[in-house]
């Protein structure tokens, strides 16, 4: 008997240390906001307001299961999945052109973390959604992205089969490098997708730099998920027949942040180029002659320069008082001169407590020989566009 309870105590002692050396952490975001939006295209060519429940107005809403695995000698096995939602209607964000269901459509990583830095493969964002905490996106959110943050990827635009590397913080710089295989039988370059950062955070200063490139299959398919085929007018819409291999889409975003007391001030720019955005693509997607304004939107410009100034002043610890102005320049193959959108966007953001906010943003855009892209869930109709969100967000 004495010897059962001693080998019982040994195993109970084992799996102890077993446990203590993994942890999976589940977490999550639930985002909610009601939302105006004035002048929005309506079916037929009309103009109307438009009064919305919006799930995700500064962060999607989502779950995720992190872990990690202790494997001794300072090396680790992670993973992170993510699942976006739409809390307005319990409804998951699940497929795109590539796959008929994507469950895990936010990350979906495993891999390996050390003193070395980190590995990861799987589906993920690339090193602009990091150096992103250094512009408006660290507080507006998805507010400022039609204007310009969806196009420069600074939002977050994920990578399809993808393998990262990440090093540890040195003495304040920490890099990243990205590749994106495009699984093209018989041309490797069809698809494929690369990408650099550079971050250096020195108490109140925070820059940034990355660049990324990505390259069509000949479909509009390709590991860079913003060259799938979509209704958005901030992603591609073409399909680049007969494209296979040549480079799409280019992007540099260079980022920079000081924070002054109480007071966040911060500058960014980015220069996109998507030199694959011809009048003969155009033509063979059925999206008709750029000559016209209704096809001059920002995700068929051949190039597009984003300028962004912004700042966050804390009130007291729980309130924020926001504000931000971007600046979008496009242009567009066989059209001389160029589009222009600009936004103006002010907020508040108080906490309740460590996890749970209230906000309430307003924004105002007007474009300039282009489709204005609108501040919202759509686009606008007019020159010019005027949106309200009063919103709650939960964080767990």
């Amino acid at each position: 008997m004495k010897k059962s309870l001693l080998a019982l105590a040994v195993l109970g002692a084992f799996a102890g240390a077993a446990n203590a050396q993994s942890s999976v952490t589940i977490y999550g975001i639930v985002d909610t906001g009601v939302v105006y939006q004035s002048k929005v295209a309506t079916t037929g060519g009309g103009t109307g307001s438009k009064f919305g429940l919006n799930s995700g107005v500064i962060q999607g809403s989502r779950l995720g299961f992190k872990g990690t695995e202790d494997l001794g000698g300072g090396l680790s096995a992670v993973f992170n999945l993510e699942v976006g939602f739409s809390n307005d209607t319990g409804g998951l964000q699940g497929s795109d052109a590539n796959t008929s269901s994507n469950l895990f459509r936010r990350k979906s990583v495993v891999g390996l973390a050390g003193g070395f830095g980190s590995v990861l493969v799987g589906r993920q964002t690339d090193y602009a959604d990091t150096i992103s905490a250094y512009t408006s996106v660290q507080d507006f959110g998805g507010w400022t992205g039609n204007v310009g943050h969806n196009l420069d990827r600074l939002e977050g635009t994920r990578t399809n089969n993808s393998i990262s590397y990440t090093t540890n913080n040195l003495g304040g710089f920490t890099g990243n490098l990205i590749y994106g295989f495009g699984e093209t039988a018989g041309q490797t370059s069809a698809g494929q997708s690369f990408g650099a950062g550079l971050k250096y955070d020195n108490g109140p200063l925070g820059l940034g730099l990355n660049y990324y490139q990505s390259k069509a299959n000949g479909t509009g398919y390709s590991s860079d998920t913003s060259l799938i085929p979509s209704s958005s007018t901030t992603a591609s819409v073409n399909t680049l027949t007969g494209t296979a291999g040549s480079t799409a889409y280019k992007g540099w975003n260079l980022v920079a942040s000081y924070q002054f007391g109480p007071t966040r001030v911060y500058g960014n720019w980015s220069r996109v180029k998507q030199d694959l955005n011809t009048q003969a693509n155009l033509t063979s997607a059925s999206v008709g002659s750029l000559g016209t304004l209704t096809n001059r939107t920002l995700a068929r410009s051949k190039q597009a320069d984003v300028y962004e100034i912004g700042t966050a002043y804390s009130l007291t610890p729980s309130l924020k008082l926001l504000a931000a102005v971007d600046h979008t320049r496009a242009s567009f193959d066989g059209v001389s001169g160029k589009g222009k959108v600009t936004q103006f966007s002010l907020g508040s953001d108080y906490w309740l407590s460590k996890r749970t906010d209230l906000y309430a943003f307003l924004a105002y855009n007007k474009a300039t020989d282009m489709v204005n892209t609108g501040v919202s869930d759509s686009t606008g109709n007019d020159g010019n566009q005027a949106a309200v969100a009063v919103g709650i967000r939960h964080k767990f």
